[in-house]
Order: structure tokens, then sequence, then C-alpha cells
């Protein structure tokens, strides 16, 4: 019988997963693949750095909420790699990293590019593995994707060494395997406890996390606060998963957002943490009454109890717990005695958000010069008012001004770094919103700082025809940083935060994109106007005010971090 070789095994293993993007940056390692994928069904989608091609597979896992493909050659394409993986398991992306190596045969030999690669990204991925022999090359490409997507979604790693995928295989010892995992456990006695605790509140919030994209449980998420008329709050993937325009959606639960958010996490007396994380964000659970009762749903048991004890911890799948007190509202006809009772906190709500817009009024509608960040975040999504339009964020203020403001209609749809808060994500996540949405509008704002890191992103976006449109807030500095040390040693260090002027637009111009600068603020529409018309990737430089602090700074300064960028 003849033989096939591992690479052959290794390509044809991801085509009948029906995988459609690899992304990835080649090298001699990993050519064994790329060989038997070329000409295939799965489209080899190549970007400029090892670390952009995890990011858009990040990107990819979290909008498809399915497995995707980075791979990446050894030794120094592996560690370009790390910081994607890093920030894929934060934001419990299905990312499915496979990685060439030096031989079994030449370990130890000083070959070229050769390190010990499992142990450095073992404690980064849910689970990790070397493949042995080429005959089973299937099987572990098959484990590799039932682990991303089991349970908590998350990053794993498979390492495929050059021997290994050189190797002749017998396909009489070769196992094709392809197992479907889709099991959705519900907690009834949970969802039963859950809305009796629920008929004694007389001030709950609802807390929607990424567990409620994971799980495709916008549809329940909306009919379960119609039910009750519960206010609810949308946080990380989640944010989408009910419209911000939803009656009782008010929209972020992050704390510095205006609007509700930090009034009613702050008010509550019952809490449903639905599919998220007691972290940062929420200050380590403590922006909650301590007399909060507190109901925690996730798919992964051992985070019930992370940073706060909880009244009743629920593990299992967040879209059944929420069918499940559906059926149960619906059956005992308790949905009016429900929405009465809180009729008078949702009012409250909607109060508190109005307060708390209102001293923001002024900053969104500045027409200061510089630019204040706030007006161009707010330009930004009055632009981008399309259902289906995509909207990425990166940077550290620049973040935190578009989490401030944006208004986020569908879920996967808008985008930002997530809890790991790593710089550089932008470019990557929109070349794959668009690679996924052809159809839809794509816009990046990010900071002057974090664009840097993967600037060659936009020639990749550029020579694959992906019409995004970058606008860049541009205050010169690491902003983030420099205001973090303003505001605790007085002043900010040069050597270190400052930047300077640059050009970007004319850079992505000389690319073969379109450019344009920004320096008043009502130039900012017609410059957004222009840049999508013109059908190619774009960059809009916006000179905004270096001044301006954000509280994302605030919150920084005063929990004694210097953990974020501009």
């Amino acid at each position: 019988m003849e033989k096939i070789i591992g690479g052959r095994l290794a390509a044809e293993a991801l085509i009948e997963r029906g995988v459609e993007y690899v992304f990835t940056l080649s090298g001699g390692h990993i050519t064994p693949i790329y060989q038997y994928l070329e000409g295939s069904p799965v489209r080899l989608f190549d970007t400029r750095h090892e670390q952009a091609a995890v990011f858009m597979a990040e990107a990819w896992a979290r909008m498809t909420r399915k497995p995707a493909v980075a791979m990446v050659t050894a030794g120094p394409g592996f560690t370009n790699a790390l910081s994607g993986i890093a920030n894929a398991r934060l934001s419990n992306a299905p990312v499915v990293l496979i990685a060439g190596c030096v031989g079994l045969a030449s370990v130890e030999k000083l070959d070229l590019q050769d390190m010990s690669q499992l142990p450095v990204i073992a404690p980064m991925v849910k689970k990790g593995w070397v493949c042995p022999v080429a005959e089973r090359i299937p099987e572990f490409v098959d484990l590799a994707f039932r682990t991303a997507a089991s349970g908590r979604p998350g990053p794993v790693y498979l390492e495929l060494p050059c021997d290994v995928l050189n190797a002749a295989a017998d396909p009489a010892g070769v196992k094709r395997l392809r197992s479907r995992v889709e099991s959705r456990p519900r907690d009834l006695a949970g969802a039963a406890e859950a809305l009796a605790m629920l008929r004694q509140a007389q001030a709950p919030v609802v807390i929607a996390g990424s567990g409620v994209w994971y799980a495709d449980g916008g549809e329940a998420l909306a009919g379960f606060v119609e039910r009750a008329g519960v206010p609810v709050f949308t946080g990380g993937s989640g944010r989408g998963s009910i419209p911000d325009t939803h009656p009782l959606c008010f929209a972020s639960s992050l704390a510095i957002r205006p609007g509700a958010a930090f009034f009613t996490l702050a008010s509550a007396d019952l809490v449903l943490f639905l599919g998220s994380r007691l972290s940062l964000f929420y200050l380590f659970g403590d922006i909650f009454r301590k007399d909060a009762r507190f109901i925690q749903a996730d798919i992964e048991a051992e985070e019930i109890g992370r940073n706060r004890s909880v009244d009743l911890g629920i593990a299992g799948d967040v879209r059944g717990l929420l069918e499940e007190m559906n059926s149960r509202i619906d059956a005992e006809g308790i949905g009016a005695e429900l929405r009465g009772r809180f009729a008078g906190w949702v009012e409250t709500v909607r109060k508190a958000d109005r307060d708390g817009k209102a001293p923001t009024q002024p900053l969104w509608e500045s027409g200061a010069v510089p630019i204040h960040p706030l007006r161009l975040s707010r330009e930004v999504d009055a632009f981008m008012d399309r259902d289906d339009d995509v909207v990425v964020a990166d940077g550290g203020d620049t973040q935190v001004w578009m989490g401030m403001t944006r208004t986020v209609r569908k879920g996967g749809r808008y985008l930002d770094s997530g809890l790991y808060g790593c710089l550089a994500v932008g470019l990557p996540f929109a070349n794959a919103a668009q690679l996924r949405h052809p159809a839809s509008r794509v816009l990046l704002i990010t900071g002057d700082g974090s664009v840097g890191f993967n600037f060659l992103e936009f020639h990749t976006a550029i020579r694959r025809g992906l019409p995004i449109v970058a606008v860049i807030a541009n205050d010169q500095s690491w902003g983030m940083i420099a205001h973090s040390q303003t505001l605790r040693m007085g002043h900010s260090i040069p050597d270190g935060t400052w930047l300077g002027r640059v050009e970007y637009h004319r850079l992505v111009e000389a690319l073969g994109g379109f450019g344009l600068a920004v320096e008043r603020p009502e130039e900012i529409r017609p410059a957004l106007e222009a840049a999508f018309a013109s059908g190619k990737t774009a960059c809009v430089n916006v000179m905004v005010d270096p001044a301006v602090i954000s509280p994302g700074s605030v919150a920084l300064a005063n929990l004694g971090g210097y953990c974020a960028g501009s």
C-alpha cells in the first residue's frame, strides 16, 4: 500500500474539518503542510508577523464561535506567537495553534531554531501536545479541535516535528477520527432556585458576559429580561448579545462608562452574573454591595466563587439556564408579577443612565482643537450606525474612550483586546473581521502607539483587498503610561512615553492605500465618508489632545499599575 507523508495527513485533517483559513507565516518546518494545502479548499492567509496570524485566528474564533487555526514555524516563529495565545486564553477564543519544530532525531544537537517549545506554552493553553509519529497526526488534530471547543473555549497547542511531517506513514495504521461534542448541561434545580431568589429581590441586575455569546444565548437572554423586566448590562464578547438599543439593556457593564453601570452594580440587591469573570473590570467583586445576593453561572465550575462568595453557583451552559428559567416563568405565569415588581427599579436605572451621561455629553460634542478623544469616539459611533458594522478598538486610552462610547447592536461586531489588554490586536482583528464579513463596513480605532506593533498588516490588508478603515487617535505618545506617570509622580518621563508626530496616513498611502489627516472635529465625518468611499484600505490620522486623561489611566494610577499603552 502506498505510504503518505505526515504533512499530507495534517493537511487532510484540516480539510476534513472544513477549515476555511489557516492564518500563518511561512517557514521551512511547516512547508510539508503548506504543500498539501496549496490548491485545497483550505486557504492559507499569510501575515507579516506570527503574532498577527494568531490575533487573526483569535478574532475569527470569537466571531464564528468555532475553532480557528494559526500555523507558525519553529523557534522564533513559535515565540512570536505567544502574546497572541495569551490574549486568546483570557478571551476564551478556541484557537488551534499548530507549530513546527526541529525533528525529534535532532533534539539537543543544536539544530537550527531548536528550542523546547511545549514547556513554554503549556501554562498558556488549555492543553498542548507533541505528535510523536506521522500515523497519529489526524488523531492529534481531532483532539486539538475537540479540546479547544469543549467546555469553556480556549486555545490549544499542537507541535508537529519536521521529521514527523516528512515521515512516510502506513495508511493502514492511520485513524481518521472526527468527534463532535456539543453537550449543553442544564442545572434544573439551580434554575428554580435562581427564580425563587429573583422573586424575593427588589433591585436585581443581569450581567451577561462572553459565556452568553459563546453559548449563542442572545435570544434566550432577551427573552429572560423581557419576561422578568430586569435591567441587563453586557461585557466582553457578550457585548451585543442583546442590543444596546434594547429598552432593558444599558450597554457595557464597565463602571467607567458614562451611564448607569456604576450606580446599578453598586446598588443592586441581586446580581445574576452569567458567563463572566469577577476580574479587575468589577474591582475583583468589590463594586457590588457586600450584602447583595449573588448568582454566578459558568460552564467552568472552578470559575465560580473567584474573588467573592456566591449565594448560588450554577455550573452549566448559560443559554440552557436562561431557556429553563424562561420556560418556568411561562409555566408558572409569574412574568407579570416580576415585571410589576421591578418596574420602579428599571425607571431608577433609566434615570441613573441619563444622569450618568449628562456630564460627558459636552465632551462627546466638544469643538476643542486638538480634538478631544471622546468627540472622536462619538463621531465614529455615530457614523458606524448599521447593525452589521464592525468596530475594533485597540490601545490603552483609545480603547477606553471607545468602550465608553460604542453602541453595539449585534453580537460579534465589537472587538477589543479584552482582559489581557494586549496592544497590537487592532489591525489583525480588523483584517479578520473584513475577511469574515466582506459586505460589512469594518472600522478600527487605535492609538498611535499600538498601531506601530503590527503596522505592516496594513500591507496585508492592501495585498488581500480588504478595505478596512483605520482611525488613529494620534496623541503623539504612549498616552496611558504618560498619564499614569503624571498622576502618580507629577510628570511623565519622555524617554519611553513620547513618540512625536508621525504622518501615518502618508505611510499607508506609500503602501498603496488611502490616507487622510484630520486636525479639527468637524473634519472627522467627511474623512470617514471619504475613506469608505475610496474602496481601499484606508488610514485616517486624527490629531487628538495629548493632555486629556482617560478614566482608565486614573484607574491604573490608583491601582499602581503601569500595564497599558497609547
